[in-house]
């Protein structure tokens, strides 16, 4: 699975530098439209080998087919809005429905109750299907109207319990998910996602003009992404992954902690490491509002999304992240009258301040 996971990795990181390529509202959007499609791929293939077994010859064969389509969705990323939008939308709907068939017939005879839920999974994963063909064949934002309304079938056909007129709708609590499992999965396509921006990061820092304001970028890259890793791991996720696996229904949880909030933290990643590549490009100067949507906004996304994965799953709510999102305002007021490096290295000292705060009040607190 973690084998699995690197063509993934490769799909953000192309789906980071269509971003870069692209930073206007309507870039950005189809950056979005992207992001929703690679990370919805990735979670139902760890729904299903939540249940399937990836030790056993016919899952390993799904899993390397899955990989090969991945490389070819990913290869068409940077081109999908383009030349290459065939190739993405048969490699996405040849994943979702081949992967979803297959467990339909591995779960027939065995999980009735699995059988029955991605057959009803398969029909609007095939009605979706239709709207990313066709709108392969067209140009603009024709296409992209078409992608939007099929990721919306998409997404909301998890919200609707994939109900079916004449078959009714899954029942969550059918979803006998391993709470370690979803927990392991989407923290180490988090911490692989984390270190890939690291070493974009580094690449690009390589082939700049090293000055003060370059050499500083990158050290408050590296901060960032070492406070984003402690934010998220070092006092969470594993607690997590225990609430979870106690939990009576732990199908709703899963789906709501690990199908969408960690999609906020993955695009959380993304925008910041897009922010890393603008700065280092531009250090010097006046902060572009791009420069500033994608460090302070990303910064604030993942914040954000950590807010409520604690409050979902603790039921607590972090003051230190609070702390965070009002120094990231202030700074939002103050990046037009500094530099894109100084803006950066702000950014990484209130990630920090929000780490080491977190973490002296969980000490205390075990203390006690």
């Amino acid at each position: 699975e973690l084998f699995f996971d690197l063509v993934f990795v490769y799909a953000i990181t192309q789906s980071a530098h269509l971003l870069i390529a692209h930073f206007t509202p309507y870039g950005a959007f189809q950056g979005l439209l992207v992001v929703l499609a690679v990370w919805w791929v990735w979670v139902f293939t760890t729904w299903v080998t939540n249940w399937l077994n990836p030790e056993t010859v016919p899952v390993r064969l799904m899993l390397f087919v899955l990989m090969l389509l991945g490389m070819g969705l990913s290869i068409a990323i940077p081109e999908a809005f383009g030349k290459h939008g065939l190739l993405f939308a048969l490699c996405y709907v040849a994943m979702q429905i081949g992967r979803t068939v297959f467990i339909c017939l591995c779960s027939r005879r065995h999980r009735p109750e699995l059988h029955r839920g991605f057959i009803r999974m398969t029909l609007w994963f095939v009605l979706s299907a239709v709207f990313w063909i066709s709108g392969a064949f067209l140009e603009g934002p024709t296409r992209t109207l078409f992608w939007v309304l099929a990721i919306l079938i998409e997404y909301a056909s998890a919200s609707f319990s994939f109900a079916v007129p004449g078959l009714g709708r899954s029942d969550s609590k059918e979803w006998d998910i391993s709470g370690p499992h979803m927990a392991e999965r989407c923290g180490l396509l988090l911490i692989i996602a984390l270190g890939e921006s690291l070493l974009v990061t580094g690449n690009t820092f390589s082939g700049t003009h090293w000055d003060t304001a370059t050499i500083t970028t990158f050290i408050s890259a590296f901060v960032t992404t070492v406070a984003m890793w402690w934010v998220y791991f070092s006092l969470s996720a594993e607690r997590a992954s225990e609430v979870i696996d106690r939990s009576d229904n732990r199908g709703h949880l899963g789906r709501v902690v690990y199908t969408y909030v960690h999609l906020l933290l993955i695009l959380a990643i993304v925008l910041v490491a897009v922010a890393d590549e603008f700065v280092l490009a531009h250090p010097h100067g006046h902060t572009s509002i791009g420069t500033m949507v994608a460090m302070i906004g990303g910064t604030a996304l993942y914040l954000i999304a950590n807010i409520l994965f604690k409050w979902l799953v603790f039921k607590g709510h972090p003051l230190s992240h609070y702390v965070g999102l009002g120094l990231l305002a202030a700074l939002g007021f103050a990046a037009f009258h500094v530099p894109p490096s100084v803006v950066a290295l702000a950014t990484a000292l209130i990630l920090v301040i929000v780490a080491v705060q977190e973490t002296v009040v969980v000490m205390r607190k075990n203390d006690h």
